[in-house]
């Protein structure tokens, strides 16, 4: 009978959203599948295009969905920002930190591709890739008010400083001043959340 039970509830949820399934799977880990299910492929090539096809793509990939499942509590819908940008974030920290090592070892690797530079110290802020904005997004809601609308109208509007300078009314001194200090929060709530 517990199988059917099982059956039932997996059928009940599989039309429904990742953050309806991810809340679920706490109680009833069977339920984690269907996300499995979902982004297993995708997340397979997006780690290959970070890593480069190697081996190891797939003991990327099952670390991404363990760190998922165990951080599952953490997850805090937030506008402008999904499950799937949560995930495909925790994806690209996981592949990164992959690289990092492979790259300290001096092994032979494919060239690392320009949209995800930006996850690395020091990258450009070209946030062409949605799932990418996505996090960036919801990061940015997490700010004060002051840093949050410089961030937004600079990064993620692209506006130049001046701009924002003209549009917040204020001088270019402050914009600068607050898109430092906005950067410096952000790694920290980047840093904490995973």
């Amino acid at each position: 009978m517990l199988l059917n039970d099982q059956t039932d509830k997996y059928e009940m949820f599989k039309d429904r959203r990742d953050e309806e399934i991810l809340a679920s799977s706490i109680a009833t880990p069977a339920l984690f599948e269907i996300l499995v299910n979902r982004y297993q492929n995708a997340f397979v090539r997006k780690a290959r295009s970070i890593i480069g096809p190697r081996e190891e793509v797939a003991d990327v990939v099952m670390e991404t969905f363990t760190k998922i499942y165990t951080n599952a509590g953490r997850f805090r819908e937030v506008q402008g920002a999904s499950f799937s940008s949560w995930g495909y974030k925790i994806l690209i920290n996981t592949s990164l930190s992959y690289y990092q090592k492979i790259k300290r070892r001096n092994e032979a690797i494919a060239d690392i591709e320009p949209e995800h530079y930006e996850s690395l110290a020091d990258g450009r802020n070209d946030f062409k890739d949605n799932e990418i904005r996505d996090t960036i997004a919801a990061l940015i809601s997490r700010l004060p008010k002051p840093f949050e609308r410089i961030l937004e109208l600079h990064i993620m509007q692209d506006k130049p400083q001046e701009e924002v300078a003209r549009i917040e009314g204020i001088s270019i001194a402050a914009v600068k001043t607050r898109v430092h200090r906005a950067r410096k929060e952000l790694k920290k709530i980047q840093e904490s959340s995973l």
